[in-house]
């Protein structure tokens, strides 16, 4: 428990510390550019979905400065109370990019698809049609409508033969590439779960070690689960995660990597406020370790409102034993009767001995016992 909160302490420092320095845009090189005056855009890969002839959009967006500087001083200041090695060093200053970065409010953000012959601007409008400018942590969630022609066009354009379209920030200081799927109102969808589902956290074993998972150590793809994957080659895939959205980078970049080869997907990470004047913000970083519920109502609420923009498509539900995912699903497939294919769980708590009727009417998948107070990497 110390570790996770030592950690929070430092992304309240984070926080309150003034920008020093920008990082490049290209996520292939971690190095400060000092010459960049461009504010970062991070567009969470999204999808659309059809409502009469037009495509509806939710996307929400994160803009920031990266803050080099402050990254490697809180790692140095950290370091004095925990030692690591430099590949820890390393991982750890990586990890801290998105919540020690210098979060931007009131921005406009407007933005093109790539190859759009008609180079035609959009910006996140609410409900009314109004713009939507970023909120005190800058963060900001909208949607955009498209004809289903215009949409055609836009996949011609790029040649997109999966629904799948990129796009390019274009306002001013503003960089950052986003993606969309346009999904079919008939077919076949997969959300998933993270944690210990696809990726190895440990996340019964406490705090410590899933703290330490997080922040010091290489990711590590849950075994065999790329395979089964790899099977649903024309699914639509939407990941869904209590992890806070601060790690949406590494954790994309390590998901989509050839090394884990999971396929694209969209990405549903829980909002973790940084800014301190906001009372929320308080309540957020204490919920990180103290409140399961909160994850609970985020995956509840993120299954159920994709379901909802699809009830021609058919799911399949994927998660693991160590938190409610079993629970979760029980309860989606209550609310939408008929439209749930299967539900996948894979066991890390062993429930398929201790706790049978938990996973009853589930596809259990086997995995190594993950018990309290230990790591499989010690």
């Amino acid at each position: 428990m110390r570790v996770v909160t030592t950690v929070l302490c430092i992304f309240l420092l984070a926080a309150t510390l003034p920008n020093r320095g920008i990082m490049s845009d290209d996520k292939n090189t971690r190095f400060l550019d000092l010459f960049s005056d461009k504010e970062r855009v991070d567009f969470y890969p999204t999808y659309g979905y059809m409502d009469g002839q037009n495509w509806v959009i939710p996307l929400k967006l994160y803009v920031y400065e990266p803050r080099g500087t402050l990254e490697r001083t809180i790692v140095s200041l950290f370091q004095r109370l925990r030692d690591f090695t430099p590949e820890e060093r390393e991982i750890f200053q990586s990890r801290l990019q998105a919540f020690a970065a210098d979060s931007e409010s009131r921005e406009i953000v407007e933005f093109i698809f790539d190859r759009d012959p008609s180079s035609e601007m959009y910006l996140l409008r609410d409900s009314d049609g109004n713009p939507v400018r970023t909120n005190l942590n800058g963060v900001k969630e909208g949607e955009i409508r498209i004809s289903a022609e215009r949409a055609a066009e836009l996949l011609e354009a790029q040649n997109s033969g999966d629904g799948w379209l990129t796009f390019s920030a274009v306002s001013d200081e503003h960089t950052g590439r986003g993606k969309i799927r346009l999904t079919e109102p008939e077919g076949l969808s997969v959300i998933s779960d993270i944690d210990d589902t696809i990726k190895i956290s440990e996340l019964p074993a406490g705090s410590r070690i899933a703290a330490r998972n997080a922040f010091f150590k290489e990711y590590a793809a849950a075994p065999g689960m790329t395979d089964l994957y790899k099977q649903w080659t024309h699914a639509a895939i939407h990941y869904v995660s209590g992890t806070p959205k601060q790690f949406y980078r590494p954790l994309s970049e390590f998901l989509l990597s050839d090394e884990a080869g999971f396929p694209q997907g969209t990405f549903h990470l829980r909002d973790v406020r940084k800014n301190l004047l906001s009372l929320t913000t308080w309540r957020d970083l204490e919920n990180i370790i103290s409140d399961e519920n909160v994850t609970y109502n985020h995956k509840l609420e993120q299954f159920t409102g994709i379901i909802q923009h699809f009830p021609g498509r058919q799911f399949i539900l994927v998660g693991d034993s160590g938190q409610h995912d079993p629970e979760i699903f029980r309860e989606i497939d209550d609310q939408f009767p008929g439209q749930v294919q299967e539900m996948i769980i894979r066991d890390i708590t062993n429930d398929r001995e201790r706790n049978r009727q938990r996973l009853e009417g589930m596809t259990v998948i086997p995995a190594k016992t993950v018990e309290a107070g230990l790591s499989q990497f010690e």
